[in-house]
């Protein structure tokens, strides 16, 4: 069977290998693909791996050979999935493999915010400590985060292992889900969207993005939150309402936004987070250390393998 991968790069760099795929076909890789060469591309494939380059109706109509499509990330947003079951195209995904580099990205950005390690680090680099008259010094707010409230929005696998680690630190855990109180581990408070908003210190997303949640974060919402609060999303950019976040920024009405993520990625220079102090903006890496890579590549190439083989596999 011939594979093609459409946009390894991302995922794969260089540092990583997909020989386990040559047990199937022969394997054809492209670092990146534009809109127009995903046909062209994928002609003769029969299976197909994407992580960001859509497949859509459009592409599947244009693609007879095709049978599989392996996505290679969790949200399969990118394939029309109707359209790939219309045709018996299996699709599959790779769930849960970045749980724990997602929620170490979480307090990874709480920390910088209430310790500004890096802001000091780097004043020390040009002899700032060196001249001090005192043993030490500081000219931010520095937080200890023990006794406050964490809010965290969804709890699947990432939000979940979240609240372990916010009941770890010390902090009260509350949480909007849509699972029952009763069945939600020791620590973790279920509330309501608007008790939520009003008492928590640190707000962090990690629901997905629906119609329901696009801009659940916008300017109505902010103003319910405290202005010393903290917003953290690790989720999906659309989740807020950029505009509103960066003005409640700038008007001092939220103390910080932590984002790995943006509604257009990249983003567009002119995005008004993208200078403001207190947002702290990184570029979509949560996913990206390399053991999480390592498990992604495993499970995808697994998947394919499976599906060889006859057998259903991360089949969405």
């Amino acid at each position: 069977m011939k594979i093609v991968i459409l946009d390894s790069y991302g995922a794969n760099p260089g540092d990583l290998s997909w020989d386990g795929l040559n047990e199937v076909g022969p394997v054809t890789i492209y670092d990146r693909t534009k809109p127009e060469e995903t046909v062209g591309r994928a002609a003769d494939a029969e299976i197909l791996l994407t992580n960001k380059v859509i497949i859509g109706r459009k592409e599947i109509e244009q693609l007879p050979k095709l049978r599989y499509i392996g996505v290679l990330a969790t949200g399969y947003n990118v394939v029309d999935t109707q359209a790939a079951h219309e045709r018996g195209i299996v699709v599959t995904n790779v769930p849960a493999y970045s749980t724990e580099s997602v929620a170490q990205m979480v307090f990874s950005h709480l920390l910088t915010v209430v310790n500004h390690t890096e802001h000091y680090a780097l004043q020390n680099r040009n002899g700032r400590w060196s001249s001090n008259p005192d043993f030490c010094y500081w000219d931010t707010p520095l937080t200890e985060i023990a006794g406050k409230t964490f809010g965290i929005v969804g709890l699947g696998n990432i939000g979940s292992r979240v609240a372990e680690i916010a009941i770890a630190f010390g902090l009260k855990v509350k949480a909007l889900t849509s699972k029952p109180a009763d069945a939600l581990p020791a620590g973790i408070e279920k509330t309501d969207f608007p008790t939520l908003l009003s008492t928590t210190d640190i707000l962090s997303l990690h629901c997905p993005l629906t119609d329901d949640t696009r801009h659940l974060i916008n300017a109505e919402a902010l103003r319910q939150m405290k202005p010393t609060a903290i917003l953290i999303n690790t989720g999906r950019g659309p989740l807020v309402n950029e505009a509103d976040v960066a003005e409640a920024l700038s008007s001092g009405h939220l103390a910080a936004y932590c984002a790995d993520v943006l509604s257009e990625e990249p983003p567009r220079a002119e995005n008004p987070l993208l200078g403001l102090p207190n947002a702290y903006i990184t570029p979509h890496i949560a996913w990206a250390t390399r053991e999480a890579r390592i498990r992604l590549l495993n499970v995808a190439i697994s998947n394919v393998i499976a599906f060889t083989e006859g057998r259903s596999q991360n089949r969405v």
